[in-house]
């Protein structure tokens, strides 16, 4: 006969008895009054399990009135030492870790530096009409971001910029060869303007943050599709620091990105002003020559333009087309400075020449289509 109040246990669950415990697999749980030992078997009078019922409800098996005891006293010895070493190591990886600096790593959108430095420091974004020491500002940045971040070292800087077919100018070159820095390429098309940087800034700030390679991101730029990038690594536990450089009339940066920053920071002109230098204007040997031909220019433009065709390619050719009779600021610009220069002289005030010198460009490349 069984006794009142005894529930037969579930099928496969081992009634608890003296006689089977200990063939029960010991196994440590923390509970309210600390590590104690239990076994997976059948309570006594309710058929539950030990190791289903609540922290706060195992018996004390350490206690050695219970008559759970383990019968052999190394057992409860040798967990107490293995508990003892595993707390061991844990206090001596958290003394590793409180002793290991933070990390932070600046981004740069070297288009946004460009054109914001050099409208701020010589009125014209055109990356032609003045120099920038970039070695010079990178390492303005580095100092800038070593008394913001004081208690943290530095990864890298990474130096976005554009380039055709994402080969380095010889610039770039330069700037790839610092300490510390690393150049990542987008694209450039037909109407100089960059492609696939926003991705790349996200792709690094994104993956950085992820593997906690970084605590602090110094972003340095202003558009708004960097706003994703931001996100990404604010949801990995990063803090992202907005960089600008003041502008002259207005905002440079995007309204949305500047809300979703951690922090913002702005450049004045003083900052930057030692590292734009204002190209001297040219001056040509036949200035003061008589003006050339019509037919002249035509001719010099359809030469510009096979140049222009062998360097870009088709694919640019047909981003430009749709676009005719008019040609793109940053492609005019560059066919009017090679036309002056094998001229050796300015068509600036010459509206019909300039005009000729298109009609060359155009009737070339649409030859070539």
């Amino acid at each position: 006969m069984r006794s009142k109040g005894y529930n037969e246990p579930p099928p496969g669950k081992i009634p608890y008895t003296k006689e089977n415990f200990r063939e029960a697999n010991y196994s440590l749980v923390e509970g309210a009054g600390g590590h104690r030992l239990c076994g997976g078997l059948e309570g006594p009078d309710n058929g539950t399990r030990m190791d289903d019922a609540q922290p706060s409800g195992f018996p004390d098996l350490t206690d050695p009135a219970h008559p759970g005891y383990p019968a052999d006293p190394t057992d409860l010895a040798r967990i107490s030492a293995r508990l003892d070493r595993t707390n061991e190591l844990l206090t001596r990886v958290l003394a590793e870790v409180s002793k290991t600096p933070s990390t932070h790593a600046i981004f740069v959108d070297a288009g946004y530096v460009y054109a914001a430095a050099g409208l701020l420091v010589t009125g014209t974004e055109d990356r032609r009409s003045f120099d920038l020491d970039a070695e010079g500002l990178i390492e303005a940045f580095i100092d800038k971001a070593r008394t913001i971040f004081a208690d943290s070292r530095l990864l890298r800087v990474y130096w976005y910029d554009g380039a055709r077919r994402r080969i380095h100018t010889t610039e770039q070159q330069s700037i790839a060869e610092l300490p510390d820095v690393k150049v990542r390429l987008g694209n450039l098309n037909a109407n100089n303007q960059q492609k696939g940087v926003d991705s790349l800034i996200r792709t690094d700030l994104e993956s950085l943050a992820r593997h906690r390679a970084i605590s602090d991101a110094a972003l340095v730029g202003g558009d708004e599709d960097l706003v994703s990038a931001v996100e990404a690594a604010q949801g990995y536990g990063a803090r992202v620091h907005l960089w600008g450089i003041e502008a002259g009339d207005g905002r440079n940066q995007a309204e949305p990105l500047l809300w979703e920053v951690d922090s913002q920071r702005t450049f004045d002109l003083d900052f930057c002003k030692p590292y734009v230098t204002r190209r001297p204007v040219t001056t040509y040997e036949q200035e003061n020559g008589p003006p050339p031909k019509r037919e002249e220019v035509r001719f010099l433009g359809a030469q510009i333009a096979a140049k222009w065709l062998a360097e870009r390619g088709r694919q640019e050719l047909g981003e430009l087309l749709p676009g005719r009779p008019y040609l793109p600021g940053p492609v005019d610009q560059e066919l009017l400075v090679e036309a002056e220069r094998m001229l050796q002289r300015s068509l600036r005030g010459h509206s019909d020449l300039r005009r000729s010198l298109r009609d060359g460009f155009w009737q070339r490349l649409q030859a070539q289509y």
